[in-house]
């Protein structure tokens, strides 16, 4: 995974202030392949309860995150109870990786 330990550590950390102390975050896609270089970051928070307002949570999750990431562009996919499940989850849940 193309990820230092502080950007791990400091994901971590903003997943928690942005979706509480219960969400957990998820690296999936091409961070993972060590052999390719550049790309965005996708992400996925997994929230256990209800959200009101997902798209400003995942706006505010991939701007702090891009902040640590130097500017590169970050996707934040939500997984919520009352939020679609949509393929790109099963796949995130599948192929990603738990911080």
């Amino acid at each position: 995974m193309r990820l230092t330990d502080y950007q791990t550590q400091a994901i971590r950390q903003l997943a928690r202030q942005v979706g509480g102390d219960q969400s957990r975050v998820r690296v999936f896609g091409s961070r993972l392949d060590d052999a390719a270089h550049g790309g965005d970051l996708d992400l996925m928070l997994e929230l256990p309860e209800p959200i009101e307002n997902p798209a400003l949570m995942a706006a505010q999750m991939s701007a702090q995150v891009s902040r640590v990431m130097h500017g590169r562009k970050v996707d934040v996919l939500l997984s919520a109870p009352n939020l679609m499940r949509l393929p790109i989850h099963d796949l995130a849940f599948k192929e990603g990786k738990l911080l």
